[in-house]
């Protein structure tokens, strides 16, 4: 059968259906059939291969396979991000704003490879400022861009200076053009604007419970059909891009160039208002939440849980940095931030927690000491 989350995704009986005669696989299954000849190979670091499978059913499908990656964790945090959809599908105020994340199917066939099932549609975040920014002569070449690099021990004033006098400059807020370029048709945009606010709240929020990090221009991506929020490669978890050479200091994403996308109130409108109705869900919910990250602590696949080894209980490996990790997580989700100077304040409110959220995000003493790369200018 082929791998795609459509086939994949179980459906309960409701109270008037019959349990016993209930499938939870109703759709008919597509099978393959064959394996076109072609392949293409993406020029990114691991040179993942493009594939198409044709099914039973006629269609062809594209698929992903992605070498030299573990993609367990992406496939643990699908699972996570659908029974996050279910519980905003379930909340009536998540519902009538048709709050959800883009999910798409992935398989790991070993600790190092798997497939990804493919969107159509989809345009990297740098692929459509790169282009903006060519179109209107403002493209700031990488030999440019490495000369204004700062060295993680040059001081915070001259990041500032960098960043707003000489990178910001050259990359004004352009993304709000992609919009009107691809939907022409005013009803078109307003609902594309709509989904892209809204996607990306719901992201940004479940992005930081997770501790999220590496959301780099290719991987925050936006579909050209429907204007929703897609985010990839979600191997960098549990705060683990603060641990890297240039440590992430932003919760999630929320650059100018994406501010300004929203519209004239940018993330004082609907983006913060979703992003309340999420975290509110979330926190009402935390017990179930906490039952599907509970098992990272004692998994022995999942990479980052292979350093303590000393303790075993029933064969299975109870990790100390596992724990310290979900201990964060039940942190954020009962309201608490934590202080470098003061460790865990008292607990937020729903409003409190995000409007902190939003100020760590765009503030510019974190954005400026980001890495060049991540491009926190766009």
């Amino acid at each position: 059968m082929l791998p795609l989350q459509h086939q994949m995704a179980v459906t309960l009986p409701s109270a008037t259906d019959d349990f016993k005669a209930h499938n939870p696989f109703s759709r008919t299954p597509v099978y393959l059939s064959s394996i076109e000849d072609k392949v293409e190979i993406m020029q990114s670091l691991q040179l993942p291969k493009k594939i198409t499978l044709r099914g039973s059913d006629g269609k062809s499908y594209i698929m992903m396979c992605k070498p030299k990656d573990d993609l367990r964790k992406d496939c643990r945090l699908m699972e996570f991000n659908n029974f996050v959809n279910r519980l905003l599908l379930r909340d009536p105020e998540s519902r009538k704003q048709d709050l959800h994340i883009r999910t798409y199917a992935v398989v790991p066939l070993n600790e190092e490879c798997g497939l990804i099932e493919w969107i159509e549609n989809l345009n990297g975040l740098r692929q459509i400022l790169h282009q903006l920014y060519k179109d209107s002569g403002k493209y700031m070449p990488a030999q440019e861009l490495k000369q204004n690099m700062c060295k993680k021990d040059v001081a915070l004033a001259t990041k500032r200076d960098v960043y707003l006098n000489k990178l910001v400059p050259r990359h004004p807020p352009v993304f709000g053009t992609w919009f009107l370029r691809t939907f022409p048709d005013p009803q078109a945009w307003l609902r594309a604007r709509l989904a892209y606010c809204r996607t990306t709240a719901v992201m940004s929020m479940v992005g930081y419970i997770l501790g999220l990090g590496d959301r780099h221009g290719e991987n925050v991506l936006f579909d050209a059909s429907c204007g929703d929020t897609v985010h990839v490669d979600f191997n960098c978890l549990f705060n683990k891009g603060e641990s890297f050479d240039y440590p992430e200091r932003v919760p999630f994403r929320l650059t100018h160039n994406m501010v300004a996308a929203m519209g004239p109130t940018g993330h004082e409108g609907i983006y913060r208002k979703a992003c309340e109705v999420t975290m509110r869900v979330m926190r009402e919910e935390r017990e179930a939440l906490m039952s599907l990250l509970h098992p990272f602590i004692h998994d022995p696949l999942v990479e980052w849980s292979r350093g303590n080894k000393s303790a075993r209980t029933t064969g299975e490996i109870n990790n100390e940095k596992a724990q310290m990790h979900v201990t964060n997580i039940e942190h954020r989700l009962s309201g608490q931030i934590r202080s470098k100077a003061r460790g865990l304040n008292q607990p937020l409110s729903v409003e409190g927690q995000v409007n902190s959220l939003i100020d760590e995000a765009t503030s510019i003493d974190n954005l400026c000491q980001m890495y060049i790369g991540w491009a926190a200018y766009m």
